[in-house]
This record gives structure tokens, C-alpha cells and sequence, in this order.
């Protein structure tokens, strides 16, 4: 399936069906009275996140969305049935923002969550609601209201725990087929990752994080060079962010700290947010090196600018399982503190009727 994560779209509710003036006609009854229906309701356009779906391709495709309209009122006190409702299935993690306003209409984060992107009109009265002891044969009836139109943007941010970044070919495929069971493709060449790829990273039965591995970044990605820059708004809602470095490249010309150091720069120009995200140190491929702990120590001495540090071997899973649950210790404590936090501040809120 291919993946797309942006799309713009525009729906249009449906118009409320049209009240009706009619009157009453049935033999030896001349004064029937008035009878008219109200108009149905135009049908509205809803968002739901559904977990089953991870794309945004079918919305790329189709861009316009259009609910019918409500069916006009008839005599007899016969109401115009309302239209059907149209629901947009989107994944969950979707951003929908309004392109008119720029306002964010809905951030889709629980699957089955349902918000109304675009309302549909109301219906129009018929006679039978004019009629008055003065007026007993009105022949006013109203129109049904239209339905509302909306152009949006969807934006897909995936929902991870634990987000990779690094070079084309720093080993971040190979980390992830190594800590979970996801399996993407791994090759000896840049920018075998194509798209996100997300692992569930499962510690112990009850204790699991997801981690999120996007294209590798190049140097200019903050400017469209490479694909990784089209894909760093799948870290915004990471709690972590895990750097790979290759500690030990093919070739003598690369230099590992100037390539972490470019990462960084990138990172900082996208998204300062991003960029101040907790963000820990991989030292990967330690295994191709003949003195491991003097060409760490060198590296270390010269890239400082890291929370915590690890060294590994995704190939074969060196120090990956100490690193998990580290991880997943993290997450824990960072859980435990928003909960404090956000007990804190209910015992703060004043009771209803206190000032």
C-alpha cells in the first residue's frame, strides 16, 4: 500500500430540505386547514479514527466529499426525510486543520473518536407551524438553510513512544527489526527506508513501548534534500528521540561526529520543539571496531551534546535489551510525573461554587 501522510480535501455539507405550504383537501371539507411539512436536514461530514487504517492514500485520490441534501416537505403533515450522514474513516494520529482560517479542527489521537468537520443545514417549516387563531390559513413556509463547506488539510503524525533519527544507513532499520517485530527492509545502500515504520517494543507481558523509524536525514533536509524531512512531523509526539550514529562507516572519509552534528543542525532548524526533546545517544556498529571503548571515548570527547549514551550493535543486538529498558523506564517515570502533575492541579482547582 502506498504511503501518504498529507492530503487536502474539501467537504460540503448537505442543504436542508424546503418547508412546504400546503393545505388540507378532502371531499365535503372546503376548510381543511393548512398541512405542510417541515423540510429533512441536509446530511452532515464527520471524522473518525479508525486504527485499522495507517494511510491517507484514499484521501489523495478523492478530495471532494459531498453529503446529500434533505428532501422538501410535503402536504398531508408529511416531513421530508433527513439525508444520510458521510463519516471520513482517517488513521489514527490525523491532523485536520481548516485552510480558510488556519484553525485545528480536530486531533484524531483515540481510535473510534468522531468530531463533525462540516454541519449539515437545517430544515425549512412548513404552513402547519404558522397557523394562529388570526391566521388560520398561512401560506408562509422557509427554506432550508445550506449545509456548511469546509477545504482541510489532513496531516498524519503517527503515534510513537520513541522516535529514530540518524544518517541513511546508521543501522536504524536494522535496530528496530532487532528490538521488535517489525521488519523493514534492510539493504547495504542509503534510503532503503522509504516511509515510517513503526515497532511495538514489547519489555515484559504487561510493559511495551512503540518506536517510530522515518528516512534517514541528509544535511540540507531542513531545505528538501533526501526524504527524511518529509517525515520528522512523525517524531512530534515522541518522548524521546534515539540518535544513531555509525560509529564504525566504510569509508575513511566520513566523519561520524560532523555527521551526528549535521543531524542536529537539521533537527534545530525544522522544529525547535523537536529539537528540545529528550534525545539520546547511539553509538551503533561497535562491533566492526578493533578498540571499541578508546574510538567511543574519542567520539564522546568531541559530541556532547546528548541526555544519555549507549553503545550497540543492531546486527546482532548487542546492548540492545539493557537499552529497552532503559527506555521503557523512562517512559514509565515520565507517565507517573504527568499523573502527579496532573493531580496536582486538580487539588488546585477551586470546587464548583467556591471562589
Amino acid at each position: 500500500m502506498k504511503f501518504i501522510d498529507e492530503a487536502r480535501i474539501e467537504v460540503y455539507a448537505g442543504k436542508g430540505g424546503n418547508g412546504i405550504a400546503s393545505f388540507r383537501r378532502e371531499k365535503f371539507i372546503d376548510k381543511g386547514g393548512p398541512d405542510g411539512g417541515d423540510g429533512g436536514r441536509g446530511g452532515s461530514i464527520w471524522a473518525q479514527a479508525d486504527i485499522n487504517i495507517n494511510t491517507l492514500v484514499d484521501y489523495h485520490y478523492i478530495k471532494t466529499y459531498r453529503a446529500k441534501n434533505g428532501e422538501s416537505g410535503r402536504g398531508s403533515d408529511c416531513y421530508g426525510k433527513g439525508a444520510d450522514d458521510i463519516v471520513l474513516r482517517l488513521p489514527v494520529g490525523t491532523v485536520i486543520t481548516d485552510l480558510t482560517s488556519g484553525e485545528v479542527v480536530a486531533d484524531l489521537t483515540h481510535d473510534g473518536e468522531k468530531i463533525l468537520l462540516a454541519q449539515g443545514g437545517t430544515g425549512g417549516l412548513g404552513n402547519i407551524h404558522f397557523k394562529t387563531s388570526t391566521n388560520r390559513a398561512p401560506r408562509q413556509c422557509t427554506a432550508g438553510t445550506e449545509g456548511e463547506a469546509r477545504e482541510l488539510r489532513l496531516e498524519l503524525k503517527v503515534l510513537a513512544d520513541v522516535g529514530l533519527l540518524g544518517m541513511p544507513n546508521a543501522g536504524k532499520s536494522t535496530f528496530i527489526r532487532s528490538v521488535s517485530a517489525a521488519k523493514p527492509k534492510v539493504a547495504d545502500y542509503p534510503f532503503t527506508t522509504l516511509h515510517p515504520n513503526l515497532g511495538v517494543v514489547r519489555v515484559s507481558h504487561e510493559k511495551s513501548f512503540v518506536i517510530a523509524d522515518i528516512p534517514g536525514l541528509i544535511e540540507g533536509a531542513a531545505e528538501g534534500a533526501g526524504l527524511g524531512h518529509q517525515f520528522l512531523r512523525h517524531l512530534a509526539r515522541t518522548r524521546v528521540l534515539l540518535h544513531l550514529v555509525d560509529i564504525a562507516p566504510l569509508h575513511e572519509g566520513i566523519d561520524p561526529v560532523a555527521e551526528a552534528r549535521a543531524i542536529l543542525n537539521e533537527l534545530k532548524k525544522y522544529d525547535q520543539a523537536l529539537y528540545n526533546k529528550p534525545r539520546w545517544l547511539l553509538l551503533n556498529k561497535v562491533d566492526l571496531l578493533e578498540s571499541p571503548a578508546e574510538k567511543v571515548a574519542e567520539f564522546l570527547n568531541e559530541f556532547k551534546d546528548y541526555d544519555r549514551q549507549f553503545t550497540i550493535s543492531a546486527i546482532n543486538g548487542g546492548g540492545c535489551k539493557e537499552l529497552t529498558y532503559a527506555i521503557m523506564d523512562f517512559l514509565v517515570e515520565m507517565n507517573q510525573r504527568e499523573a502527579d502533575a496532573q493531580a496536582d492541579l486538580g487539588v488546585a482547582l477551586p470546587l464548583d461554587g467556591e471562589e
